[in-house]
């Protein structure tokens, strides 16, 4: 089983750096989330495992070995990238039997892992189609297979479904899980900026940002327990709200605020973070009154937006039979234990 481990791995473009000493393991059999905006350094973290972009320092270590200096064809890993990269004018058999060819596996054994590498895919039926012949989720399955044919130790994800529409995205989100649980020895590096392919997936999340490592642990963690503004944001909705520490909580815009989660020296400023779902209409502990500013309907929820003392809070609250019209006083209400401070120095609670 190989596990992967930044050691201090810096990548720059000139004086541009691009991933700014990374430490990071990822456990062997782990799914590990690159999660992060445009620009983070995710991808470029990736590559590095890959071996498409030489660290200007640091190691890259797969499975205990330094890799940093090998070519990618001598690291063990399987890849996926965003636009499937197929070969065209090749059946799909013959683009699943492309990289162990390369490698130069047995001639004997490349029919059988083929076919293994189908039928775990759910594409053994579609073998002799090419790749024009295909929906676009099934090209990426074809994608996966190729990866997963040549057997590797560890399998590295770049953007697999952002091409595919919100349905298949959900169905390969599916197939990707059923995957893992039937292959648990490969580690899996997962780049991404879809927080639910994050929070659905991944074993750990590593949050990043500025070509930094900002946070990294579990999806329950991050998201209950976010320690930093940018996390709190980025790992799902979160209202932001700037308040003082007090000695049994905090106090917002004058109101005070209970608090069960979260430490920091009273009279500091800090910011509490709310998730939107956890917000109640009408009185309760922690009121928050505000006027409506925008109702939306989704489905089986209604978001509200409540303006409270210049602040837009969110509320996510199941389908409302009569919603509040625009400009109308509202009162939102938390339960103390659903809140989190976020400031220097402050606990995880």
């Amino acid at each position: 089983m190989s596990g992967i481990r930044f050691d201090g791995v810096r990548v720059s473009y000139g004086d541009h750096t691009v991933l700014d000493s990374l430490d990071l393991t990822v456990e062997p059999g782990e799914v590990m989330a690159l999660l992060g905006p445009s620009g983070s350094g995710k991808t470029t973290a990736l590559r590095a495992v890959a071996g498409f972009v030489r660290p200007a320092a640091g190691r890259v270590l797969i499975g205990g070995r330094d890799v940093t200096a090998l070519p990618p064809h001598q690291r063990g890993i399987g890849m996926v990238v965003q636009q499937y990269a197929l070969f065209p004018h090749l059946r799909v058999a013959q683009n699943v039997a492309f990289g162990l060819k390369a490698r130069k596996a047995p001639r004997a054994e490349v029919p059988g892992r083929v076919a293994e590498a189908l039928e775990m895919t759910g594409m053994a039926a579609y073998a002799d189609r090419y790749p024009r012949e295909l929906s676009g989720g099934q090209q990426q399955r074809v994608a996966i297979a190729r990866a997963l044919a040549i057997r590797p130790g560890v399998l590295l994800l770049d953007e697999p479904l952002s091409a595919l529409d919100a349905q298949l995205r959900s169905g390969m989100l599916a197939e990707l899980a059923r995957l893992h649980r039937e292959l648990p020895e490969v580690t899996i590096l997962y780049v991404t900026h879809d927080q639910v392919e994050a929070l659905t997936l991944a074993d750990r999340i590593a949050v990043m940002d500025r070509a930094r490592l900002q946070d990294c642990g579990t999806p329950q963690q991050l998201y209950r327990s976010p320690r930093t503004e940018f996390t709190a944001s980025f790992v799902g909705n979160a209202n932001l709200l700037p308040v003082t520490v007090a000695d049994t909580g905090a106090v917002f815009e004058g109101r005070p605020l209970a608090l069960d989660r979260g430490r920091a020296v009273p009279g500091a400023s800090a910011t509490l973070c709310v998730r939107p779902h956890l917000l109640g209409l009408g009185d309760g502990p922690n009121a928050l009154s505000g006027t409506i500013a925008e109702v939306q309907w989704r489905g089986s929820t209604h978001r509200l937006y409540v303006d409270v003392d210049g602040h837009r809070v969110k509320a996510d609250l199941p389908e409302l039979r009569e919603t509040p019209a625009l400009g109308d006083r509202v009162t939102l209400h938390f339960e103390p234990r659903d809140a989190v401070l976020l400031s220097a120095g402050v606990g995880d609670g």
